[in-house]
């Protein structure tokens, strides 16, 4: 996977990373910064970077519980 072109679409899509950190903000979860939503979703693209199209639906219709359970797994690997 090229770093670089994630990085590229990484600064096309902070504006909807920070749409779905603010619906957060909303649902009681303060913390939440648009630099970990990006993290989360990004994290799944390991083998290849997908459509820009799907990038940002991944960001969309990130649930909390899967948020949540991303940043469990950081913490348990002392990534946090």
């Amino acid at each position: 996977m090229e770093n670089s072109e994630l990085e590229d679409i990484k600064v096309k899509m902070l504006e909807v990373c920070r749409s779905k950190s603010e619906e957060f903000h909303l649902l009681g979860y303060e913390h939440v910064t648009v630099e970990e939503i990006w993290e989360c979703v990004a994290s799944a693209y390991k083998k290849e970077v997908p459509p820009v199209h799907r990038i940002a639906n991944d960001i969309l219709s990130l649930k909390v519980t899967k948020f949540m359970n991303w940043l469990t797994m950081k913490v348990y690997r002392g990534e946090f």
